[in-house]
C-alpha cells in the first residue's frame, strides 16, 4: 500500500459519457456527511503510517470542493509524505493553479479527451468549451505543477483519431499523455468491449509517427507502461486494464468523499471508516483497522474480467460509480 486517492467530493461540472452521462439524475452526498479536512488529514496521516508516499485527491471534480487549498496545505506537511498530487478536468484550474501550488501541491494530472471542440463538448456531455482547459493546462506549467500529465480514455469510434494529435500536443507542452484503455468502471457507462482501443494499437499508432521505446517503471505499482519519444522528445504512458490487466502489482487504496476505503477502483462495497472516526476511535485502533482491511483483499477484478472476455462469458457487474471513488 503505496498509493493513496482520496476523493473530496462525489460532484461534477462534467458529464463525461464514460463516467456520469448527464442522461439520468443523481442524488450527491449532503455536506454533514462528507469528510472534513481534518478527518482527510487524520486518516491520511495513519495511512502515510502504513507505507503511504503517494496521494492524489481526485472527485467528482476535486476543484469543486470549497478552500481545497486549505486541505493541500494541511496534508504538504505530513512527515513522510512524498508526493501531493491532483486529478481535475481543468475547467477551474486556470484561476486555481498558482493557489494550490503556494499551499503545497506538487503535481496535477488533467483529464483531457479530446483536442476538438465539437467532440470535447460531446464527450464532457454539456458542451463546454475546450479553451478553459486548455488555459488549465498551461496555468498549471507555469505554476510549476509539473511534469503535468495528461489523461485520454481512447473511446472507440469517438476520438481514436486524435490519438496522435494528443500525442503531438503533449510533445509540444512538456506534458506526459497518458492513453487509457476504455474500462467498465461504475454501472451507468453502458460500457461495451467494442469500444475498446488497446493500448498495443494505441504504442504502434504513436509510434509509426513519433518513434518510441520502452521505459521502466518508476515503481512497481505504478499503473501506467511508459515509452520514451527516441528523439528525446518527451514520452507517454498507456493504462492496459482490459487487455493486460496489472491487478497483482496494485498499491492503490481509494478514500470517498463520505469516508469509505476501498481496495479496488472496481468494488462493489466500501468499508465504513467514518463512523468509527466520529464514534472516537484511536489512532492506534484505526491504523489496525486500515492495516487489516489492507491484509484481508483478495480483489483481481481485471484480471477476472479480462479472462471471462476471453471465454466469451462476461457479465456486467454492479461496482461503485467512477465519480463516487475517483478513479
Amino acid at each position: 500500500m503505496t498509493d493513496l486517492r482520496i476523493s473530496v467530493t462525489d460532484r461534477c461540472n462534467f458529464r463525461c459519457t464514460f463516467c456520469m452521462p448527464g442522461d439520468r439524475n443523481y442524488a450527491f452526498l449532503p455536506r454533514p456527511q462528507i469528510l472534513t479536512f481534518e478527518e482527510i488529514t487524520r486518516l491520511a496521516r495513519l495511512f502515510v503510517d502504513l507505507g503511504v508516499e503517494k496521494i492524489r485527491l481526485t472527485g467528482g471534480e476535486p476543484l469543486l470542493r470549497a478552500e481545497l487549498e486549505t486541505l493541500i496545505a494541511e496534508l504538504a506537511v505530513v512527515e513522510g509524505l512524498r508526493d501531493l498530487a491532483l486529478t481535475t478536468n481543468a475547467y477551474l484550474l486556470a484561476e486555481k493553479a498558482e493557489g494550490l501550488r503556494q499551499a503545497g501541491l506538487d503535481r496535477v494530472t488533467v483529464s483531457l479527451h479530446s483536442l476538438d471542440e465539437e467532440v470535447f463538448g460531446r464527450i464532457n456531455g454539456l458542451g463546454l468549451e475546450l479553451s478553459r482547459v486548455l488555459a488549465g493546462i498551461d496555468a498549471a506549467v507555469a505554476a510549476g505543477l509539473s511534469p503535468v500529465k495528461v489523461n485520454v480514455v481512447v473511446l472507440k469510434d469517438v476520438n481514436e483519431h486524435e490519438i496522435l494529435d494528443l500525442a503531438r500536443f503533449g510533445r509540444e507542452r512538456g506534458c506526459v499523455v497518458r492513453f487509457i484503455e476504455y474500462m467498465d468502471v461504475g454501472t451507468v457507462n453502458s460500457w461495451d468491449p467494442e469500444g475498446v482501443v488497446s493500448a498495443r494499437q494505441i504504442v504502434d499508432l504513436v509510434d509509426s509517427e513519433f518513434p518510441l521505446e520502452p521505459a521502466a517503471r518508476a515503481r512497481p505499482g505504478d499503473v501506467a507502461e511508459r515509452y520514451r519519444y527516441r528523439d528525446g522528445g518527451g514520452e507517454i504512458g498507456v493504462i492496459p486494464s482490459v487487455t493486460q490487466p496489472f491487478c497483482g502489482d496494485c498499491s492503490r487504496v481509494r478514500l470517498t468523499a463520505e469516508g469509505k476505503l476501498y481496495t479496488c477502483l472496481f468494488g462493489a462495497v466500501g468499508h465504513d471508516l467514518k463512523t468509527p472516526l466520529r464514534a472516537g476511535e484511536s489512532d492506534d485502533d484505526l491504523r489496525a483497522r486500515l492495516a487489516s482491511i489492507w491484509k484481508r483483499r483478495t480483489d483481481r477484478y481485471s484480471e477476472e474480467r479480462t479472462s471471462a472476455l476471453r471465454q466469451g462469458r462476461f457479465v456486467a457487474a454492479d461496482k461503485v460509480e467512477m465519480f463516487r471513488i475517483g478513479g
